[in-house]
C-alpha cells in the first residue's frame, strides 16, 4: 500500500466590507418580451387589442409573408385610441386572456405625418 498525500486547496477569506453588508446595488433589466403595434379596439373597460405584423418566411419556398396577431393589454388609464401605434409588455396574468401592458406611445394617429 502507497500513502498518498492529499491535496487540499488553502482558501483565503473572502474580504467583506466594513459594515459586512453588501455596498453595491444591481439594476434589473426586464426580461420581459416587448412587441410593437397598432391599437384595433378600445371598447372593453382598461383594456385594448393591438394588432402586431411580423414577417415570416416559408421554410421550403421560402417565400416572405405577414402574419398578424392580436393580443389584448392592459391599459389603466384609458389614455390610448384607436389606431395609435404603442409598445406592449409581457406580464404576469391580468384576467384570463390579458397577459400584456401598454408602456408607451410610438406615434399618435393625429400626429401621423400625411
Amino acid at each position: 500500500m502507497t500513502n498518498k498525500k492529499l491535496k487540499t486547496k488553502k482558501t483565503e477569506p473572502k474580504p467583506k466590507s466594513a459594515a459586512g453588508k453588501k455596498t453595491e446595488t444591481k439594476v434589473k433589466k426586464s426580461k420581459a418580451r416587448k412587441l410593437k403595434g397598432v391599437v384595433v379596439s378600445t371598447k372593453m373597460q382598461k383594456t385594448i387589442v393591438v394588432a402586431v405584423n411580423k414577417l415570416v418566411q416559408h421554410k421550403k419556398y421560402k417565400k416572405r409573408y405577414r402574419v398578424t396577431k392580436k393580443y389584448k393589454a392592459h391599459d389603466e388609464k384609458e389614455e390610448y385610441k384607436k389606431n395609435d401605434k404603442v409598445i406592449i409588455e409581457e406580464v404576469r396574468p391580468i384576467s384570463k386572456d390579458k397577459t400584456w401592458r401598454v408602456i408607451g406611445l410610438v406615434q399618435n394617429y393625429e400626429a401621423k405625418p400625411k
